[in-house]
């Protein structure tokens, strides 16, 4: 801005205007450069706070769901005669191949059940509790379940085994439900592009972790299966054993408990402020804006009758239920006899599914830095096309495999390349959506619903997909396929884009529920 005088009418103002100007602009330069500076000076660090809190919960609750997720594939054929062989001998129950399917069916499901019911309490307990109790609490359930499966194999008990299974489940439901918001909320808004894929990078790194230890050369041979169980303990005795350092979220404690004091004690740990900073006021008073807005959190029958809540609840339900549907699951949970039916040998198949694991985890690695520098809608609508092309040609090579020869090599191909872009968009910003759609009151009860979807479809794949697969052969990837294109039209209709977004700019957006304008 330029204070200077008109040079042509400078000759008829009087000397003092001269003076004024030339002041007006000095002072003007000044505030501007001073501002500047304080600006910059005052932009959120990475503090270590932030760093322990987000990393260990990570490695210490999200990584051992991913490896409990993953870790019963390999030896199940062990378990499922140890579990014969301990019911004749306990009990004199001789279990026909009916029965003992039946059994087996219900330890795998019974993780899923518990996740179901895991998500359904983590609203009440992230709000009752706080956001760090719900993480303890996370570890409690799972180093408690490491611990009946380490026994059960020595003390011949097939409940304790069905027991930790239940246990890890509650965790896995508590996870999905809590770990993202956590995380969200601890961050200050540019450093949630770079912390929000944590959640789906830890589940992946998991079933790593799992598919690796689990091998029958490692611990998943007939006498050590019950040691690969229970080798996730070791991630959670290692990150829970600091706990105590770990910050509250900021946010929990100012707008849902009115603890302001503990709220800016938090917030100058996890930022590196100042006491009498500018930026600390500013973030406080955007809690006590976003406060007087929602004073109580909502509950579940809050969220799902209120309409302006409608649209973004659907986005997580169709994000969170839509990515299990999506083919991933049935890829890792069959992929063994996918790569068999593609003309691979026994140990061959073992490695290349392997081999998809790892590629899957060096994509998933990917997602920080994907996060960070691109918008999420292109992402999402990227990764959910592409998903549903390869997917498609998938089902039809697979299909007409023997037509030609190259179709198997090309079968394979297509699964990676599926697994590569899965990871771009569809892997993790399901976790994290709800964290960006929902203002603080609302989002512990829509992740918690949107996590209760995400272990019912979860179930749905798990126990359909071989009926599906007997009944349709390789076609049973065609509505796979059709969902991901669903959710590539969700995306390019309703979905806002959220990066950079306080919570409060997007609910503005989808208030209007699918009337709302098409998102900017």
């Amino acid at each position: 801005m330029n204070y200077s005088p008109n040079p042509v009418a400078s000759k008829a103002l009087p000397p003092w205007v001269h003076t004024f100007g030339s002041q007006l602009q000095e002072f003007h330069t000044l505030t501007y450069n001073t501002c500047t500076t304080r600006v910059i000076q005052e932009q959120p660090k990475w503090s270590w706070a932030l760093k322990f809190a987000v990393y260990g919960t990570t490695l210490g609750a999200t990584v051992p769901v991913g490896y409990c997720t993953g870790v019963v594939n390999s030896p199940a054929a062990h378990m499922r005669a140890w579990c014969q062989e301990t019911l004749l001998a306990r009990y004199g129950l001789q279990l026909s191949a009916g029965a003992l399917e039946l059994l087996w069916a219900t330890v795998v499901s019974i993780f899923l059940v518990g996740g179901a019911v895991g998500s359904l309490t983590g609203a009440s307990i992230a709000n009752r509790f706080g956001r760090r109790p719900s993480v303890y609490i996370c570890g409690l359930l799972l180093g408690l379940g490491a611990i009946c499966f380490y026994a059960c194999r020595p003390l011949g008990s097939v409940e304790l085994l069905c027991l930790g299974r239940l246990l890890v489940g509650l965790a896995a439901g508590l996870v999905i439900a809590c770990i993202s918001m956590y995380h969200s909320e601890l961050a200050a808004l540019h450093q949630r592009s770079k912390l929000a894929p944590l959640c789906g990078l830890g589940l992946t790194v998991g079933v790593v972790v799992a598919q690796v230890f689990s091998l029958q050369s490692v611990l998943g041979g007939q006498q050590h299966w019950h040691l690969a169980l229970a080798l996730y303990g070791v991630f959670v005795v290692i990150f829970y054993a600091p706990y105590k350092w770990y910050p509250e979220s900021p946010k929990w404690l100012y707008i849902v408990k009115g603890r302001k004091v503990e709220a800016a004690q938090q917030l100058q740990r996890l930022r590196g402020y100042a006491k009498d900073s500018e930026a600390l006021q500013a973030e406080l008073r955007d809690m006590e804006e976003e406060a007087r807005v929602k004073s109580t959190p909502s509950s579940y029958l809050q969220v799902l009758s209120n309409p302006q809540l409608r649209l973004p609840l659907v986005i997580v339900f169709a994000y969170l239920g839509g990515q299990q549907l999506s083919g991933i699951n049935a890829i890792f949970y069959y992929s063994v006899s996918i790569f068999r039916q593609a003309g691979m040998s026994p140990q061959q198949a073992e490695l290349a599914n392997l081999g998809a694991g790892c590629t899957n985890l060096a994509s998933a690695m990917l997602g920080p830095i994907l996060m960070e520098r691109f918008n999420r809608r292109p992402l999402m609508l990227f990764s959910s096309f592409f998903c549903c092309i390869f997917l498609f040609l998938f089902a039809m090579l697979l299909h007409f495999i023997d037509r030609y020869s190259w179709f198997a090599l090309a079968c394979i191909v297509c699964i990676f390349l599926y697994i590569v872009v899965f990871q771009f968009g569809l892997g993790p910003l399901p976790f994290f959506i709800g964290a960006e759609l929902f203002e603080v009151a609302p989002r512990s009860a829509a992740m918690s619903l949107g996590s209760v979807v995400y272990w019912i479809c979860n179930l749905i794949i798990g126990m359909a997909f071989p009926s599906l697969q007997s009944a349709w052969g390789a076609l049973v990837f065609l509505p796979c396929s059709t969902i991901c294109l669903l959710l590539f039209m969700v995306t390019l209709r309703y979905v806002p884009e959220t990066r950079g977004r306080d919570p409060s700019e997007v609910a503005r957006l989808v208030a209007d529920g699918f009337k709302s304008k098409r998102p900017r």
